[in-house]
């Protein structure tokens, strides 16, 4: 029981954190209608973002997240303006190639500058508190917190306010959207802003769990777009427990298969999805209802 609850504790904080990516691939899928694949390495870009600020003497790890977070939106930003915006009208596999060259442009730039060591991040090291076996880390606790409040402010975004209105709109019908005055093109940079300030989060809170290098965000790729697919594609609640879900099961998962085969749940899940109810446990295709 008391190994159950170690897992479980670690699944949930580890589920949160995927979230951020698995939220920003299922806006993208449920707008712009293409899997996103350079989330990833939009994650690790933020990740080294920060790792930069803080060599640079920013010891504060908060705010070099945030000066990363920035960078990586303008640069989400950019690619949709630059490449993802020409390929709208274009069918889905292009926008999908453009992704993955992307995601192996920003690696390569990555390594070459930054070299394949690990990195960290500068965090004071405690101690995890013991209640009779259950081990909880205060880092983990605090990165959990995070996530969850990036979530919470995100869904407020969505849910409350005119952006997340006129976001449904076009991502119900952007023809009819565009009849009724939504400025398309400055809904789109600020839903790519958001995409990139949520992968730079989600890569740095993943970076502060283990380390960062080139290919933190593509390890943690297959996992997020599983948690999407799981939850339902194009629905912001079901990739949030889609993630959830799929993160509490490969840690409980573990002591039967080991941590080397835990991405290989993710892509049992995936397939099992997509055979049984391709739609999803949410089972929505659009952005929100």
């Amino acid at each position: 029981m008391i190994q159950f609850l170690n897992l479980l504790i670690n699944g949930i904080t580890e589920g949160l954190v995927v979230a951020l990516p698995a939220l920003a691939m299922t806006l993208v899928m449920g707008v712009n209608r293409f899997p996103n694949a350079a989330t990833g390495d939009f994650m690790t870009t933020g990740a080294f973002m920060a790792v930069g600020a803080q060599m640079l003497g920013m010891h504060s790890l908060v705010l070099a997240t945030i000066v990363a977070a920035l960078i990586t939106a303008v640069l989400s930003a950019a690619s949709y303006e630059l490449i993802f915006k020409k390929l709208a009208r274009q069918p889905m596999i292009a926008s999908l190639l453009a992704a993955i060259g992307l995601g192996f442009v920003l690696r390569s730039v990555i390594s070459f500058f930054a070299g394949h060591d690990q990195r960290t991040f500068k965090i004071p090291l405690v101690r995890a508190w013991n209640f009779d076996g259950i081990r909880i880390l205060p880092t983990d606790l605090a990165i959990a917190g995070a996530a969850l409040g990036c979530l919470a402010v995100v869904f407020i975004l969505l849910y409350r306010t005119s952006f997340g209105r006129q976001l449904r709109a076009v991502s119900d019908n952007p023809d009819l959207a565009r009849a009724s005055g939504i400025r398309a093109r400055k809904l789109m940079i600020g839903l790519w802003l958001l995409v990139g300030v949520l992968s730079a989060i989600g890569g740095v809170l993943l970076g502060m769990k283990a380390v960062v290098m080139p290919e933190l965000g593509w390890d943690h790729l297959i996992p997020a777009f599983a948690a999407m697919v799981l939850g339902g594609i194009g629905s912001p609640v079901g990739a949030v427990i889609g993630a959830l879900l799929m993160s509490v099961a490969q840690e409980l998962s573990v002591p039967l298969l080991g941590p080397s085969y835990k991405l290989v749940l993710s892509f049992g899940v995936l397939a099992l999805v997509l055979l049984v109810r391709p739609a999803g446990l949410m089972g929505r295709v659009e952005l929100i209802r």
